[in-house]
């Protein structure tokens, strides 16, 4: 993760205003509270849910968003991060979570997120990574930017590859696989064909089982 920054907020001098999204109240909370204890930190607002994340932070008065990943809604994280992303003057969004598979971290990236943190994460870790996120540095917990280099040597997964995987070891078949994610068959096949060859495996239940032991993909 970048280092300490000027802590005296965004460009223009001003607070850095928050918004958290987290399904959980206790942890809303918890944040909420060790934020407000920073002078230079401002919580506008927090909400439950991603969609409630994107209707919130279209209103253009939040710089940096903490956002999980994963929600009881059918909208997650990473899609809400690139729901945020794709708007003008978007603010930036931080990723805090208890997920650090591959494929939670290079969905989030892809998605636009300018940093990824984990729940656990000291307080004073979390606090700098606001800051470097409000002035557009990227912000990264330890050990996370190491998994985004490859794992023994093999090709990495891409983030979509990563995705279908992780739907092949929630038992989808080709076609679940094709309508959740609003692909073909033809190219459900195609991506596990390059899974195949990028994990050195020749089956479905040993691609799963050599990305879990990667940590490509969520063990449960």
């Amino acid at each position: 993760m970048s280092g300490p920054v000027d802590p005296s907020a965004d460009a223009d001098g001003e607070a850095i205003r928050l918004l958290i999204a987290d399904d959980h109240p206790v942890v809303r909370a918890g944040v909420r509270a060790m934020l407000e204890a920073e002078a230079d930190l401002v919580v506008v607002a927090d909400v439950a849910g991603a969609d409630a994340a994107v209707r919130r932070a279209a209103d253009g008065d939040v710089d940096v968003v903490l956002m999980d990943l994963q929600f009881p809604s059918d909208m997650q994280g990473a899609e809400a991060t690139r729901h945020i992303r794709s708007k003008d003057h978007a603010p930036r969004v931080l990723v805090l979570t208890n997920y650090d598979t591959d494929a939670d971290i290079l969905s989030a990236i892809e998605a636009g997120a300018s940093g990824y943190l984990l729940k656990d994460a000291p307080p004073a870790e979390l606090v700098a990574a606001i800051r470097a996120a409000a002035t557009g540095e990227p912000a990264f917990a330890p050990g996370v930017s190491s998994r985004l280099d490859a794992n023994d040597g093999l090709e990495r997964l891409t983030g979509r590859e990563a995705e279908v995987l992780g739907l092949v070891a929630s038992g989808y078949t080709n076609r679940d696989i094709g309508r959740a994610l609003f692909l073909s068959e033809a190219t459900v096949k195609s991506h596990l064909v390059h899974i195949f060859a990028k994990l050195e495996v020749g089956s479905r239940t040993a691609a799963v089982a050599r990305a879990r032991d990667l940590g490509i993909i969520r063990s449960s």
